[in-house]
């Protein structure tokens, strides 16, 4: 189910859901859940399901109830939109998990960090653990690998004659691990990996790598 990646001699294990779980760190590191997004469509005539709100938090239970994480840290754009009845979800699934929750903004959090640290959710700029440097854009930072998630990365599988398969997948170049979007009706970015580029797929029920 799951795919044990070596890098800079630590293990990291990506899961299908596009979350990222660090053993040394016992953190879950999740990206570009987009809270808020579907109501705010919803809200504007978008034929979008209701149910895909309660899926979003279904998933995010399931992979905390998987790996039982002390920290949880969302690379940013956690809310899509202001507060509105997902923020209300949201404070109430934050009671229901035992985990530390940080967030490192990105560019759609819009909603405040003295209301997230309310709910005890703490805000970063950034993250640096050992030679891991944590952001929500890709950056580049001198000595470190840089995790991260924005891109939404995916990529098409090509069979035969025209035949694709588009999945989201974690993205690994030289310096640099990009996550998958992890909420859903968020998009994908195509990517065309260069030489020594690592591309892990990512179905409902495995990753497995590519290239």
């Amino acid at each position: 189910m799951v795919k044990s990646v070596q890098i800079l001699q630590q293990k990291f294990l990506f899961h299908p859901s596009g979350a990222l779980y660090w053993p040394e760190r016992d953190m879950l590191l999740i990206s570009d859940v987009h809270l808020g997004k579907i109501s705010h469509f919803r809200k504007y005539g978008s034929a979008v399901p209701a149910g895909a709100i309660a899926e979003n938090f279904r998933r995010l239970s399931e992979v905390i109830d998987f790996f039982n994480p002390e920290n949880v840290v969302f690379l940013g754009d956690l809310f899509h939109s202001y507060a509105n009845i997902e923020w209300d979800l949201f404070t109430n699934w934050l009671v229901e998990i035992t985990a530390k929750v940080s967030l490192v903004v990105g560019n759609h959090d819009v909603i405040s960090a003295l209301k997230y640290e309310e709910v005890g959710v703490e805000v970063k700029q950034e993250l640096i653990l050992g030679e891991f440097f944590l952001s929500h854009h890709p950056e580049e930072k001198e000595g470190y690998l840089n995790i991260c998630g924005h891109l939404h990365p995916g990529y098409k599988l090509r069979g035969r004659g025209r035949q694709t398969l588009p999945l989201k997948c974690f993205y690994k170049s030289e310096d640099r691990l990009i996550l998958p979007a992890f909420g859903e009706f968020t998009g994908n970015y195509w990517i065309s990996p260069n030489e020594g580029d690592q591309v892990y797929a990512i179905t409902k029920k495995e990753v497995f790598l590519v290239n």
